[in-house]
């Protein structure tokens, strides 16, 4: 059986003070039955690793570099993360994949450096409103999957996260059953090309806009394993009510 994951990405939000809601979090969970996750921005990965040292809370990234060193001025490596205590890195989400131009090869690039060092790849895909109204959504959900996972990825430090952009941060979802549909067709692709023994250990992460009113009803859609909570993970008590349904489910 996948064990299930909550996942937060705090993107870029967080000063120090933001560390207490990790111990609030772990407080209100001390002993979760599923997997919980904090993605915070790398100013604070050092620091939250620290708080967390020994509790079921793992820590990750959101973004690294394709090279382990050198000269990449304002970039951070997989191994630099790993060293400041990260299980785990954020790769090509949407706002990467727009907002810096990031495309699918670049994504698996990373994702070979991110396994290579150790941590898990949370590989983010989803289509855009333009996409999903023009009938495309299964055609780009496939093309970025190919692209962005590497075909000697590892099935055991592999997540995938299905993320349609246009319900990033805005309130709106899918239907439970346009939900279903692409998370059971990622299923299907993972097993067409890798097979079903690889495809069985990935997680199937729903973002976009979960909330724990919500979050109940999409962790009953088949196939979904947990979530990629963007705003809701930034109050403890909106991501343990997320990660209450999840455990429930």
């Amino acid at each position: 059986m996948r064990r299930k994951l909550a996942a937060g990405n705090w993107k870029m939000n967080g000063l120090a003070a933001q560390i207490e809601v990790l111990n609030d979090l772990t407080s209100r969970h001390p002993t979760p039955a599923v997997d919980v996750m904090i993605c915070p921005p790398a100013t604070l990965v050092g620091a939250a690793a620290a708080a967390t040292a020994g509790k079921p809370l793992m820590i990750g990234g959101q973004d690294c570099h394709t090279a382990g060193s050198g000269a990449h001025t304002g970039d951070i490596s997989a191994a630099m993360l790993a060293d400041a205590g990260a299980g785990a890195v954020i790769l090509g989400h949407s706002e990467r994949r727009e907002d810096h131009g990031e495309d699918d090869a670049l994504v698996a690039a990373k994702t070979t450096t991110v396994q290579g060092a150790g941590l898990i790849a949370v590989v983010c895909v989803g289509e855009t409103l333009a996409q999903r109204e023009g009938g495309e959504t299964l055609d780009v959900i496939k093309a970025q999957l190919t692209g962005s996972i590497p075909a000697d990825a590892a099935a055991d430090t592999l997540v995938v996260a299905y993320e349609p952009v246009w319900a990033i941060g805005t309130g709106k979802i899918p239907t439970l059953t346009e939900i279903a549909e692409v998370h059971d067709f990622i299923r299907a692709e993972l097993t067409g090309r890798f097979g079903a023994d690889f495809a069985d250990k990935i997680r199937l992460l729903y973002g976009g806009s979960v909330k724990p009113t919500n979050a109940e009803e999409i962790f009953a859609v088949s196939n979904v394993d947990g979530a990629l909570v963007g705003g809701a993970s930034l109050k403890a008590e909106d991501f343990s009510g997320i990660i209450t349904a999840l455990e429930a489910s």
